[in-house]
């Protein structure tokens, strides 16, 4: 650019560009006409502008509305008002409906408000045991078998081929025999125990594999008293559906309906227990609906024991927490009754 403005300030003065090409830097002075300062003659052609073509005298009119026009500032309230004249009021969003808290629709309280509770009678200290009725009436845990969920089925059905991978077929079969007859007398010996025959008990227990349950039991124990029924049948007068409860009995001092389970594997928590609360909450409506009972339970405890000895775990529910599974347990009546 200096350099540009150097040859341009030679040019104004006559012959002052023939001087600067003189000898010695050449024999021959240059021709004048072969120098010149416009950028034109060294700049590549300019191409043509597409909007020199455009009429601008016809449009100069919408250009100037364009660029002219001011819009207000907007606030909140307005950017509001224009989405609802543009896209109308916004929809409400509305959670999903979870399956556990859908109501039932033949609703029915797990506490009997019509029941009376009859005074205490002198025998009152002798634990009810009601035989269980053969009726029409589908048990709980038919129910609950007709009612797992597909997922429930699923991790049911592969526990069972791999054990019968491992077992074979028939080794499947006296395995869950086994279990059967292990938690029956794993029962029976509770039984005595509450009925004051803690030495035939334990005497029938030391030499089988009862003894390890009732070794894994021995610290609730402790907490249980003034025990009021032993595998004593109950039966739900308005929904029509019956069970076999194992114990209801005060845990810590509140009355329970107590459901013993035995496991070979940890289950520490209460929804390791699978339906089991869902059991003892059926058992509780039932007791609070059945004429046989002269009381009403709000709790239920669900106990775990195993068969190397290992501390129980106790699960206990509260009023609040049985009343959640009492709902489940109506919305799977209702699925049994549906289907048939």
């Amino acid at each position: 650019l200096v350099r540009m403005q150097f040859l341009q300030i030679l040019s104004r003065k006559p012959g002052s560009l023939e001087v600067l090409f003189q000898i010695p830097f050449c024999q021959k002075q240059f021709p004048y006409t072969c120098l010149s300062t416009s950028a034109c003659v060294y700049s590549k052609k300019k191409k043509g502008n597409s909007y020199d073509q455009v009429d601008q005298e016809k449009y100069k009119n919408l250009v100037h509305s364009v660029i002219s026009f001011k819009t207000s500032a907007q606030t909140p309230e307005t950017i509001l008002e224009e989405d609802n004249l543009l896209y109308g009021p916004p929809a409400k969003h509305t959670p999903p409906i979870k399956a556990g808290t859908r109501t039932p629709k033949n609703w029915v309280p797990l506490i009997n408000p019509s029941k009376r509770i009859l005074p205490v009678s002198s025998d009152s200290n002798v634990p009810m045991k009601i035989g269980l009725q053969r009726t029409k009436m589908p048990s709980v845990t038919r129910i609950l078998q007709q009612t797992l969920s597909p997922q429930q089925v699923f991790y049911l059905e592969r526990w069972k081929q791999k054990m019968i991978e491992e077992l074979g077929k028939e080794g499947f079969e006296e395995y869950t025999k086994n279990l059967f007859l292990q938690g029956e007398l794993f029962h029976s010996a509770l039984e005595s125990i509450f009925l004051s025959e803690e030495t035939a008990a334990r005497d029938q227990g030391e030499d089988d594999v009862v003894a390890g349950y009732l070794s894994s039991v021995e610290r609730v124990l402790e907490d249980i008293s003034e025990v009021k029924a032993l595998e004593s049948g109950v039966h739900h007068e308005t929904l029509q559906y019956l069970g076999l409860v194992d114990c209801v009995a005060k845990y810590r001092g509140q009355l329970c309906v107590i459901d013993w389970k035995t496991s070979e594997k940890p289950k520490p928590f209460l929804q390791n227990t699978y339906d089991n609360p869902l059991q003892v909450a059926a058992y509780i409506g039932a007791i609070n609906h059945d004429a046989n009972y002269d009381f009403q339970v709000r709790c239920g405890l669900v106990v775990v024991a195993y068969k190397d000895g290992s501390p129980a775990h106790p699960h206990f529910m509260d009023p609040d927490l049985c009343s959640q599974y009492w709902n489940k347990w109506l919305l799977r009546l209702e699925e049994y009754m549906d289907k048939n």
